[in-house]
């Protein structure tokens, strides 16, 4: 099998990353700068026209969409349990993943892109700040999911990937999030696994070698 992951740094390809190197899957990276317009490029809009990392690409069959890659991956490898092993609980997993993608992660994006969701002059602070209220409301509860917890299911599965990656985000962003304890206290657990560290060190040599082809 022949698995190429089309990554870019600081994006939600970090989650498929981090659960390919948990499962033990033997895969390739194609780093992507997002900046240099290289989703918009026509090589890469065959693979997927929404323009958007992640994808990967299976035997030469591409897949999109985060909560898709993450179920194909726990399939495939189902010697990680990244859904778990509990047919109730795979469900509860699926549907954590699927408030990462359609709650959680829009919620951080107008950090970023504030002007996709509004053109008015001055209006990129009230659109972050409108947006935060939603965001906090998610970071709440899931602070107190991982209450009394060291992982958000029974064990280590995707969707501590996909949650890491938005706590992350919002870190990033500068914003005020140390009111949520525990999802620090989550943050510092993932980060010692040695998938993370993997994905740290990549992203590090990623940045470097873009900004110094800038």
């Amino acid at each position: 099998m022949n698995l190429q992951l089309f990554y870019a740094p600081q994006t939600c390809a970090t989650v498929p990353y981090i659960t390919l190197n948990e499962a033990g899957a033997d895969f390739s990276v194609i780093d992507m700068n997002s900046r240099r317009g290289q989703l918009m490029s026509p090589e890469f809009l065959k693979l997927n026209p929404k323009h958007k990392v992640p994808v990967l690409v299976i035997d030469g069959e591409p897949l999109t969409e985060n909560v898709a890659i993450q179920i194909w991956i726990a399939r495939h490898f189902p010697q990680a349990k990244l859904l778990t092993a509990d047919p109730r609980t795979e469900i509860k997993v699926i549907s954590f993943l699927a408030w990462c993608a359609s709650g959680i992660h829009p919620h951080l994006t107008p950090n970023a892109r504030p002007g996709n969701y509004c053109d008015l002059p001055g209006s990129e602070e009230s659109v972050k700040r409108v947006a935060n209220v939603m965001l906090f409301e998610d970071l709440r509860i899931a602070d107190e999911m991982l209450a009394g917890r060291e992982w958000l299911f029974e064990h280590f599965t995707a969707a501590d990937a996909y949650f890491f990656w938005c706590f992350r985000r919002a870190i990033s962003f500068g914003l005020d999030v140390a009111r949520y304890t525990h999802c620090h206290a989550h943050l510092e657990r993932m980060q010692g696994r040695a998938s993370v560290q993997r994905l740290i060190a990549h992203e590090k040599q990623v940045m470097a070698a873009f900004a110094a082809a800038a």
